[in-house]
């Protein structure tokens, strides 16, 4: 599909002289002269008429692509509410006479490049052997490359982690380079800690491994007393529950009350009261920090919010006003004002800007405007970014997939190595995750682990049924549960999976992305999980769940509110099926994919399901021809003559693949005459067919 296709639709619709549905559009793109409608209506002679030679399912999800995008919407008729017609948004007019959604797309800005290796760098791997040798190719450039700026795309389980700690003991050990000049930034606070961990392991101790925000307060701290009048500290949890505590106070509110005017009914439903009181935390202070990030006023935006949704914005913005008079009051800085504090100060004192000869960045596809600003003022001679744009999954958070598909555009004296090799998946899983992400045109991955084929795409009749599946092949496994993961796209499929596991007396654990703190999984436990929460780990065994048209995309707004605030600066599209690759890429072993009713989501192509039928097909024929071969060592040992003579291995093979089920369909197998099949046959059909 062209990147600019999308353009035919709003055109479509635009030119057709009435409101329009969704089967009618297609029919139309399509050029379907047989619909009663186009004939009538001779729709026919319209420019875009068969504009488009897409089947219905990849329309479809083009349409849909559009409406989550705000490109269009969807709207219920006055005499008929089941009946929906599209219509064009005014961002949508927009976009055609200035079209720039295409740009948001991976697929196009993105060219994946392949690492060069020259003869100059095989001749420093075999010199560097015995620091190498447990490495492959891509990842020894990767450890040893002198670029001054270095582009690491590293795809899911290709030791990026690995490669990143290797480098720095590399470039001390063997590059003379001082360890309080090497800066290396994550993103969690666990990435972290496992970064100086293994560091340490090398005697490597005055390295500067730091978050974004670490790295800033440290700045801040130092300067305390040239950047605040007063003291200020960073928020704690327990600050920001006092906050909106205030912030509520003020508005005659307690917080059972405050959370029943902003979740709906369902939300209620399947979140715990904790789960809502921590979601309702988080959502202020994304509104905060993200007006914050972009150097906007917090301005009254419940104006701008559908009539469902008035009141729930209106209690947050005026929520919010009090919550950032408490912080002025009371001396307190939050995580963006980490970052906004440190930069101006650095802005505005040059000199005080610490220098670095390396500086190291993981997690690069998460990287916001604020974070490069940040990195491009710090002084340094050399830059290696670790990341991976398949994975970029935090757009609605601020983060920014272009920093990353840019990098070589914007940088001079810029290499990029791709690491491809995956350490962490069977050759099974591995194929499928590639074709899940085909449409980003990225590098395939290439599995280092044959292993058994366990990938399966189950229907089910319904959500109890499908969640009694996991439940029976969770109790029928001897696997380590915390080797387990179940993974969903929302938060009410988790509750509802919750509740059935407790009747079982089965323990398990839940991840959110909303939850701060999560217990740590105690012995014999499985995690339930959000995946947005799960990126980064890895599972033997992983349940894909509700795998249907509504979770994936995800239809559902938990978060309408940060929503209208928020300008969409990214393709939610891409973002929702870079998510389903993310969820499928944490199995190591055994991936389960689910759904219930007739369909579905459109993230799982034709080609996924060719390929997962593909791998069942040769595991019956690898079992056929296992079971035919010991048929022949069984006939060779009783009728002692070599087994050859009684059939050659590529009449096994085409028996296997073939599977004849009459003396006839026989016949027609290389290798087998009258005599073997008067000798053999039936028991030859029994084997094949049983």
């Amino acid at each position: 599909m062209d990147d600019k296709d999308y353009l035919c639709v709003l055109k479509g619709i635009q030119e057709i002289p009435f409101n329009v549905g969704k089967n009618l559009l297609i029919d139309f793109l399509q050029g379907e002269t047989e619909n009663e409608s186009i004939k009538k209506n001779k729709l026919f002679y319209l420019k875009n008429f068969g504009s488009l030679s897409y089947t219905n399912d990849e329309l479809s999800e083009l349409i849909e692509s559009l409406a989550r995008n705000k490109l269009i919407k969807y709207t219920a008729l006055s005499k008929n509410k089941y009946w929906k017609v599209i219509q064009i948004t005014p961002e949508g007019y927009d976009e055609l006479i200035n079209p720039k959604f295409f740009k948001k797309k991976v697929s196009y800005s993105f060219t994946p490049r392949k690492t060069k290796i020259t003869k100059k760098d095989k001749d420093l791997f075999k010199s560097f052997d015995f620091f190498l040798e447990k490495y492959n190719d891509d990842q020894k450039k990767a450890i040893t490359t002198s670029s001054k700026n270095t582009l690491c795309i590293a795809g899911a389980g290709s030791g990026k982690t690995t490669v990143l700690t290797k480098r720095i003991e590399f470039l001390v050990r063997y590059r003379s380079v001082p360890e309080n000049k090497i800066l290396a930034i994550t993103f969690t606070r666990k990435a972290r800690t496992e970064m100086q961990m293994r560091l340490e392991k090398n005697n490597i101790k005055n390295v500067n491994v730091e978050t974004f925000n670490s790295f800033c307060e440290k700045i801040l701290r130092e300067h305390e007393g040239e950047i605040y009048a007063r003291q200020m500290r960073v928020m704690s949890y327990r600050d920001k529950i006092a906050a909106v505590r205030f912030g509520l106070s003020k508005l005659g509110l307690d917080i059972n009350r405050a959370i029943s005017i902003y979740f709906t009914k369902t939300q209620e439903r399947y979140k715990t009261k904790e789960q809502l009181f921590i979601t309702f935390i988080n959502d202020c202070f994304t509104i905060l920090d993200y007006l914050k990030s972009k150097n906007k006023e917090l301005w009254d935006f419940s104006n701008e919010a559908d009539n469902i949704y008035k009141q729930s914005a209106k209690l947050i913005y005026n929520l919010c006003k009090g919550i950032d008079s408490y912080m002025q009051e009371n001396g307190l800085r939050d995580y963006t004002d980490q970052i906004l504090d440190a930069l101006n100060f650095l802005k505005q004192n040059p000199t005080k800007v610490p220098f670095f000869e390396h500086i190291l960045i993981d997690e690069y596809q998460d990287v916001n405007s604020l974070q490069i600003e940040l990195i491009d003022i710090l002084k340094k001679n050399n830059m290696f970014c670790v990341g991976d744009p398949r994975q970029s999954i935090f757009g609605w958070r601020g983060s920014d997939i272009k920093y990353i598909l840019d990098f070589e555009e914007k940088k001079s004296d810029t290499e990029t190595i791709t690491l491809t090799k995956n350490y962490r998946s069977t050759k099974y899983i591995v194929d499928l995750i590639n074709k899940s992400i085909k449409k980003l045109r990225m590098p395939d991955l290439k599995s280092e682990i044959a292993g058994e084929k366990d990938v399966k795409l189950l229907n089910f009749d319904s959500d109890v049924v499908e969640y009694e599946f996991v439940i029976q092949r969770i109790l029928n496994t001897d696997m380590n549960r915390k080797e387990i993961f179940v993974l969903a796209r929302t938060n009410k499929q988790l509750k509802e999976l919750s509740d059935q596991l407790k009747i079982r007396k089965i323990p398990h654990i839940i991840k959110s992305e909303d939850m701060n703190r999560t217990k740590e999984a105690e012995e014999g436990e499985i995690t339930l999980a959000t995946i947005h929460a799960i990126k980064g780990l890895e599972a033997k065994m992983v349940f894909v769940i509700g795998a249907t048209m509504q979770n994936f995309p995800c239809k559902a707004s938990e978060r309408p509110v940060t929503e209208i605030v928020k300008v969409d600066e990214y393709d939610k599209e891409e973002e929702e099926r870079r998510l389903f690759y993310v969820a499928l890429s944490r199995a190591k072993e055994s991936l389960y994919i689910s759904y219930t009713g007739s369909s579905h989501t459109y993230f799982i192509t034709e080609d996924m399901i060719a390929t997962i039928e593909k791998q069942d097909n040769n595991k019956k024929t690898e079992t056929i021809y296992d079971k035919l071969r010991e048929w022949r060592k069984k006939e060779s040992e009783t009728l002692f003559i070599p087994a050859f003579k009684i059939m050659h291995d590529s009449t096994l093979n085409e028996l296997a693949d073939k599977r004849p089920v009459s003396n006839e369909e026989l016949k027609t197998i290389s290798g087998i005459g009258p005599a073997k099949i008067s000798r053999y046959g039936k028991e030859l059909l029994r084997i094949v067919n049983e």
